[in-house]
């Protein structure tokens, strides 16, 4: 899983504890480094938590949690150290959305609960979730920001991909579709440019987008602005990803997008993603599930989420450069579930 560094390691429960609580600092280098509007990422840290009962059974989740609104692995740690005698005293999924907010902390703790909760009992996750059989799905591959010859070549390398998901900025975002196009000419394409467009902008970059036949605009402009596209009818479908992290975010969402992009790290794990797509669904929105990175172990959970989705986005795995051990299975942009050596 790339480079860790142990911090903080727990004895075996004992006494009334019912699990043992620990976690590690995983570093994870990109293949190739990423550029996207906010900025270029070579490497990511995650927190990977473990969770053992009083058998010995182990159960893990990973999580990246959400840079751009101030998290990090010291953070996060923070938060765990902050609900450890909670924890290891036995809670539940549903104890830890009162316990915790949303965010990368409570979505490893939730992984792991449901992995240990899987090991125990000898279901699988999905079974004790009440969802049907995960199926196969289709993931985007994400290209970073780059020249024309980046964006070109990239694109040829990845053109049996089915969806190609373009990261942009304000800067000629038309001439990097275009050398998408040339490389991939029959990909569906979902460009991100990470709020990094105005109204103005996205209005003016729209009859250029519709004729590269892109398919879907994710987060074009910064969180806040959504007023400023309430009346517009846009001729692509419009996603909100940043300014989504909770069903309290759905009403800013109304009117302004169509569909919305859950993350687990934002959401706080599974079990509230759930609950978000469920709610979000039920006021019409239309589902994409993506990830802020990780490796399979963070991903696996998501591929759940996945089933009910119609843009999926979890190609992390194919991004960095060492997976974890019993990594998802990817044939080509085919994503696999997870075996239950992995998760669940």
């Amino acid at each position: 899983m790339g480079a860790t560094q142990n911090l903080k390691i727990q004895p075996p429960p004992h006494g009334d504890s019912a699990v043992a609580l620990s976690y590690r600092i995983a570093v994870n280098t990109f293949a190739t480094p990423i550029a996207i509007a906010r900025g270029t990422i070579v490497d990511e840290r995650t927190i990977v938590v473990c969770l053992t009962d009083r058998n010995g059974v182990k159960g893990f989740g990973e999580a990246c949690g959400v840079p751009y609104r101030g998290e990090t692995v010291e953070s996060m740690t923070g938060q765990l150290e902050k609900v450890r005698d909670v924890v290891q005293g036995g809670c539940s999924r549903q104890d830890l959305l009162s316990e915790l907010d949303s965010g990368g902390a409570r979505f490893a703790l939730d992984s792991a609960l449901l992995d240990l909760e899987a090991k125990q009992t000898g279901r699988r996750a999905y079974e004790i979730l009440g969802l049907g059989a995960p199926k196969n799905v289709r993931t985007c591959f994400t290209i970073g920001i780059g020249d024309a010859v980046h964006y070109e070549s990239r694109a040829r390398q990845h053109r049996t991909f089915a969806t190609l998901k373009v990261k942009v900025n304000g800067e000629n975002p038309i001439a990097a579709l275009e050398a998408v196009r040339r490389g991939a000419p029959e990909a569906k394409l979902v460009v991100d440019p990470n709020q990094s467009w105005s109204v103005a902008q996205l209005k003016a970059f729209m009859p250029r987008l519709v004729a590269s036949n892109v398919n879907l605009i994710e987060q074009p402009i910064p969180v806040g602005d959504e007023v400023g596209l309430r009346g517009y009818r846009s001729p692509i479908a419009l996603c909100a990803d940043e300014l989504i992290e909770t069903q309290d975010d759905l009403d800013c969402a109304e009117g302004s997008f169509t569909f919305i992009n859950i993350k687990l790290d934002k959401a706080g794990g599974l079990t509230a993603a759930l609950d978000l797509a469920a709610a979000a669904r039920a006021r019409g929105f239309r589902l994409m599930v993506g990830c802020m990175g990780g490796t399979s172990l963070c991903i696996a959970p998501a591929v759940l989420l996945a089933q009910m989705c119609e843009v999926v986005d979890l190609d992390s795995p194919l991004l960095i450069a060492d997976d974890c051990a019993h990594g998802l299975s990817f044939d080509g942009d085919v994503l696999s579930p997870p075996i239950s050596a992995l998760w669940g």
